[in-house]
């Protein structure tokens, strides 16, 4: 989790939620003023954020 959250930028917003009755984890990680798409369920929050940070990074600012 420190290598994700260190690779990420400091501007960007990071949320990371569990779902309501599960195990399971979904994160977002985006750019200011942009609109991130967020992970898909994963059973460890890591997988969640290195998920949605992939998903999400081409749009560096």
């Amino acid at each position: 989790m420190e290598r994700l959250l260190s690779r990420i930028p400091p501007s960007w917003v990071i949320k990371l939620e569990r779902q309501t009755g599960t195990a399971a984890w979904r994160a977002l990680a985006h750019a200011p003023d942009t609109d991130g798409a967020w992970s898909d369920e994963h059973m460890d929050p890591a997988d969640a954020l290195e998920d949605t940070w992939r998903r999400n990074r081409t749009v560096m600012v």
